[in-house]
């Protein structure tokens, strides 16, 4: 199965419009969302074309093919509008005989980590900063942001497949690989 990661669009219908571009290309089967989808949040500047009714009406037209997380700006009200479910505080995929443990970064994080074996994978948005880094026991993944990148990174999300992890720009280029 092909995956399509991504984390952070704050209500950006720009950058909704360009990961939806992206989720096409990549003829990916399932688009997760790692938090934070209509709200830019208090410590952010408001992203490119700042339009939290399109994006709602974007991804409600892929509802079906979206799995969520709740991120730290995403309240009930954001359940009233989006047609899929987005107050998950956690998501679990298994591959390869790992755990992905699929959340935002407010509550579970690496100075938090939640229950993972030896081998499982933390994979989490937030910090809006694209990571991959082996741990002793657990390997922890994070897209990046697709609208506000932070530290100079750049906007971005993860194609997975067949072991495969992808980090990418919106345009598709890809600049950071990991082979589970």
């Amino acid at each position: 199965m092909k995956l399509l990661i991504a984390s952070d669009i704050h209500g950006s219908a720009y950058f909704c419009r360009k990961l939806l571009e992206a989720y096409e290309r990549e003829q990916a089967e399932k688009l997760i969302l790692l938090g934070d989808i209509l709200y830019h949040g208090p410590r952010n500047d408001l992203p490119k074309e700042y339009a939290p009714r399109e994006v709602i009406r974007m991804l409600n037209e892929r509802k079906q093919e979206i799995l969520c997380v709740r991120g730290n700006c995403d309240t009930e009200v954001d359940q009233m509008v989006l047609e899929f479910p987005v107050l998950a505080e956690y998501g679990f995929l298994y591959e390869r005989g790992r755990m992905i443990f699929l959340t935002h970064g407010h509550v579970f994080h690496e100075k938090n980590l939640p229950m993972l074996k030896k081998g499982d994978i933390l994979l989490h948005g937030h910090t809006h900063v694209p990571v991959c880094r082996e741990h002793e026991d657990y390997i922890y993944m994070n897209p990046g942001s697709v609208s506000i990148p932070k530290e100079g990174s750049v906007h971005s999300y993860i194609v997975y497949e067949d072991g495969m992890f992808f980090w990418k720009e919106l345009e598709g280029n890809a600049y950071l690989e990991y082979q589970l």
